[in-house]
């Protein structure tokens, strides 16, 4: 049986991206399991190389059809004269999208089983003249996604999140009773598919927005109004429940341990104690999408970018959590 074909984009040019797919196409574990396929520029991770001091690709290749090991997909976005290592560039930031558009292609063509993404610069893309926020957006709008959401993956603790790439002035117009329901119920197939840790059915905590889950009102009105609504119609469905849940309590270790995800209500409820606890291993994954998208959950990194001290763990778990999926 032939292993399952993985597309990796290397993210950013000028970041970390090509550093950590280099220590990816050496491992023998992954290459054990399947068959990743960097999506990137020859130029670019031969010059990586040669910065951080690792081995060079062994295998380039035209078509995916040729892949058969570890290898890359030259996709000849960017020239070397065209960005700095470490400096936010246009270049780069179109490159990186051509990247992953490439990389989406694939997947919907069923050319590749999966997509894991290495770290895009928002400032690049911006300066490109490309107006997504970040990849959860992109592969919604490639894939014509209506009902998706941002999962943040660790064996410590795993989150869901209701809004994420909006300023938290707007979140509390955003949240509502079906928003809730729609991102638990995605949480929850998720994880029945990649195992829950609980049994059969997952065991799902919904965070209050508010200082004390609101204190019956005393401290705002969206878990009275939005958030128990939500609750009440999942428990209706089945699920167990536990919430609001006050946020400044959520992630205490019992806590964790008794529940397989979180339902958060904003981008940084979630991801503080996600880095907090499991920065080097979490994993990205977009829910609800026709394909499969894993990443690092992690950024470009500029400030180490072509320094040989970025660590791979988080790509490397991201290549795992894709290869759960399949």
């Amino acid at each position: 049986m032939s292993l399952p074909k993985i597309a990796v984009t290397t993210g950013d040019p000028a970041g970390i991206g090509p550093e950590v797919c280099l220590h990816l196409l050496q491992n023998e574990g992954i290459a054990a399991q399947c068959v990743p396929i960097i999506f990137g520029d020859k130029v670019v991770l031969e010059q990586a190389a040669d910065q951080c001091g690792l081995p060079k690709p062994q295998k380039y290749i035209a078509g995916l059809s040729e892949a058969d090991g570890p290898c890359v997909l030259d996709m000849s976005a960017i020239g070397l004269d065209e960005f700095e290592t470490g400096t936010v560039n246009a270049a780069t930031g179109r490159a990186g999208f051509v990247y992953v558009e490439n990389a989406i292609d694939a997947a919907l063509g069923g050319q590749v089983a999966g997509v894991t993404t290495g770290p895009l610069n928002k400032e690049a893309l911006r300066a490109a003249g490309i107006s997504f926020p970040g990849h959860t957006e992109i592969f919604a709008e490639k894939t014509h996604t209506q009902n998706f959401c941002m999962m943040q993956y660790s064996a410590e603790v795993r989150c869901v999140f209701a809004t994420t790439h909006v300023p938290y002035s707007e979140v509390p117009a955003l949240l509502t009773k079906e928003r809730i329901l729609d991102v638990l119920e995605l949480g929850a197939q998720a994880m029945r598919r990649i195992g829950c840790i609980s049994g059969h059915e997952p065991k799902i905590g919904v965070l209050g927005l508010n200082p004390h889950a609101g204190e019956h009102g005393l401290f705002g009105e969206e878990e009275e109004q939005v958030i128990i609504p939500a609750i009440e119609a999942a428990r209706a469905k089945g699920f167990e429940v536990e919430g609001p849940i006050p946020p400044d309590t959520a992630f205490i270790p019992a806590k964790r341990r008794a529940t397989d995800f979180f339902v958060c209500m904003y981008h940084d409820q979630g991801h503080i104690p996600l880095k907090a606890l499991a920065f080097d291993n979490a994993v990205n994954t977009t829910l609800g999408l026709p394909i499969i998208r894993t990443s690092v959950d992690h950024g470009t990194a500029l400030d180490i970018a072509g320094q040989g001290k970025a660590k791979p763990n988080s790509l490397f778990e991201a290549v795992k959590l894709a290869l759960k999926f399949v």
